[in-house]
């Protein structure tokens, strides 16, 4: 398991002094039920919570080539739930009442885009609900944090119905998998990845601001890499920066209601059959410290969206912020 970071909390990060910025769109990708106590502590027996499966639309435009870079964040909810493999389908029983339209790339179409418009698929991790339907993007190429690839081949220790993954989810030749933040990257792939002009994945992380481990993928500082240990092995999140004082944080599931952020609740736990201390974050304790870390930028005027957000979601003056709605 990584190393806890310190405690401390340090300012937010400061603004960069590029004027380099990216557009964020939301994505609607299907609506599912939660039982809370699973989520938050304290939590009656029978409470249920509708939520989103938000994904995200960021598209960067290079200050001087003018190339423009389209990256889906998450897919979502898979259409048809009967392909996901069966563990993942018992599961899905759990979580009805369930809607899984529009999708993905039917909110991409509201805006006039198809998957080949695609660049990149960034994952923040790859629970079930986050992970889509993969073939529908035939020529996009996935990102996926450290240690996500080894879940999906079977290998870890996490107890929990929702803990389960898919060997053949994505392909192999068009995958990338970052770097460990807690290993130096080899100055060989620096070197080869930074001739390009692709968005840079095999690079440093590097801190910013009560950041401790960050990738800039396209070195003009408007869009990092956030390593966001806890939820899952793998687990990232996106900083967004949209204008000369704005930024977006897309939280995927570094936490999973508000109350938490607001402090008016705790992280759930449950026993499992066998008595066994169950939680939705592989580890509670790293969770806890990347949850602090979010609500220290939120407090310095960064908007966090999380991946089940149903009170951003439900504000109306969102609405207009979905792709193809403005």
């Amino acid at each position: 398991m990584s190393p806890a970071y310190p405690q401390q909390t340090p300012p937010s990060p400061p603004e960069s002094p590029s004027e380099a910025t990216v557009e964020v769109y939301a994505l609607s990708a299907g609506h599912f039920s939660l039982p809370e106590r699973f989520f938050v502590h304290p939590a009656s027996q029978t409470a249920r919570r509708t939520v989103p499966s938000l994904s995200f639309l960021v598209v960067h435009q290079d200050q001087e080539t003018n190339k423009s870079t389209r990256i889906v964040f998450d897919l979502g909810l898979r259409r048809d739930t009967n392909r996901y493999s069966p563990p993942i389908q018992k599961h899905v029983e759990t979580r009805q009442p369930m809607t899984t339209l529009p999708d993905v790339t039917a909110s991409l179409a509201v805006g006039g885009l198809t998957p080949d418009d695609i660049d990149y698929i960034i994952y923040s991790h790859v629970h079930w609900d986050h992970v889509g339907e993969p073939r529908d993007f035939p020529k996009s190429t996935f990102v996926i944090g450290n240690g996500a690839g080894a879940l999906l081949q079977g290998q870890g220790s996490l107890r929990g119905s929702h803990s389960f993954f898919e060997s053949d989810l994505l392909p192999g030749d068009r995958t990338i998998e970052l770097s460990n933040p807690y290993e130096d990257v080899e100055e060989e792939t620096k070197r080869e990845v930074l001739d390009s002009d692709a968005p840079d994945f095999m690079q440093e992380w590097k801190p910013c601001g009560n950041l401790p481990r960050t990738l800039d993928v396209f070195h003009d500082g408007s869009l990092l890499i956030v390593d966001s240990p806890g939820h899952l092995p793998g687990h990232i999140n996106l900083l967004a920066k949209t204008g000369p004082t704005s930024s977006i944080y897309l939280a995927g599931d570094a936490c999973h209601d508000r109350r938490i952020m607001r402090n008016e609740r705790e992280i759930g736990e449950w026993l499992d059959d066998h008595g066994h201390i169950c939680c939705i974050h592989a580890d509670k304790k790293l969770a806890e410290q990347t949850i602090e870390r979010i609500q220290v930028l939120e407090k310095g005027g960064v908007e966090v969206i999380f991946a089940h957000d149903f009170e951003w979601e439900e504000d109306p003056k969102n609405r207009s912020r979905f792709f193809g709605r403005s």
